[in-house]
């Protein structure tokens, strides 16, 4: 079996002395798992970094049978962030995600979308802000959609509009930015870290924990630099 595609590095671990493992997220053919031989070289090396977009040959002589890639550099995001480390481990943190989330060999061009506008909304303005709703939209496509605006009450308070939740276990408000995603309004810090760490406990109690998956550390890693 041998095709070719594009796709978007999620993920490498090291083979043997010279080559790597890597899984690669494709336009055509989903998440694929393969061998880079010489991936540990300077040539090749350089440019293997988690998030970068690739161009893939891939061989395999059958579909249970571990196959190898042969892979040519199309774009390569990680070094433009070099310099930031809360962008950069926001790049490992989406890729783990997506890695996490999606079944192996199974196509999926919506994903392949998210990840090209993953970039844009990085290099925008409020950049964290437009990536908690990216993350919204991969569980929504993965089939977790979080319907806030369906289990919210609003509320006001001291002439504030808020939102609530309410459960066996109490009360827990919901940032308005969640609700309003419209709105344009730059949101704080503390806000942002609330709504990621809403969207954080849903991922762990209703996707990871029910299928015996661990919570992924570059995530814990990213909300942890915003503090």
């Amino acid at each position: 079996m041998t095709w070719d595609d594009e796709g978007f590095l999620i993920s490498k671990n090291k083979y043997n002395e010279n080559s790597l493992i890597a899984e690669i997220f494709t336009k055509n053919h989903g998440k694929i798992t393969g061998i880079i031989f010489g991936g540990t070289s300077k040539k090749v090396k350089n440019y293997l970094q988690i998030g970068n977009r690739l161009y893939v040959n891939y061989n395999s002589k059958n579909e249970n049978k571990l196959g190898y890639f042969k892979i040519e550099i199309l774009k390569a995001y990680s070094p433009f962030f070099f310099d930031d480390p809360k962008k950069l481990l926001c790049i490992s943190s989406a890729m783990q995600l997506i890695k996490i989330l999606t079944a192996d060999s199974q196509k999926n061009i919506n994903i392949h979308e998210l990840i090209i506008n993953f970039y844009k909304i990085i290099e925008s303005e409020n950049w964290i802000k437009e990536y908690i709703f990216w993350e919204l939209d991969l569980l929504a496509l993965v089939g977790y959609s979080l319907e806030l605006k369906d289990l919210v009450n609003k509320d006001i308070l001291d002439n504030k509009i808020i939102y609530k939740v309410k459960s066996l276990t109490g009360t827990k408000l919901i940032p308005n930015f969640l609700i309003e995603r419209n709105n344009k309004d730059y949101t704080d810090v503390k806000t942002l870290l609330a709504g990621l760490k809403l969207i954080g406990d849903y991922l762990e109690k209703s996707i990871l924990k029910p299928n015996n998956l661990n919570y992924p550390i570059s995530r814990l890693q990213f909300t942890n630099s915003l503090k």
